[in-house]
């Protein structure tokens, strides 16, 4: 979905994708898809963005889960 990117792009896509995740005035929906999307860039960076999701405590049990799943799966891909 995002292999249209070049590096540079790939860590601005981060920042706004990390904002997304935690920006609780969005709704539970915009920040599950941020959190997917970062799942699927599966590169070291995105790891990282997912990992502070999940120490993140203002976030929901099931997001810091969802994100734990997703930097589990960049993990297990060797990546």
């Amino acid at each position: 979905m995002l292999d249209h990117l070049n590096e540079g792009n790939i860590s601005e896509e981060l920042k706004k994708l990390a904002g997304i995740a935690t920006d609780m005035q969005l709704s539970n929906k915009m920040r599950v898809q941020a959190i997917n999307q970062l799942g699927e860039i599966a590169s070291h960076e995105a790891l990282l963005v997912l990992l502070n999701l999940v120490a993140n405590d203002k976030l929901n049990i099931d997001e810091r889960e969802l994100a734990l799943k997703k930097a589990h799966g960049i993990v297990k891909k060797g990546r």
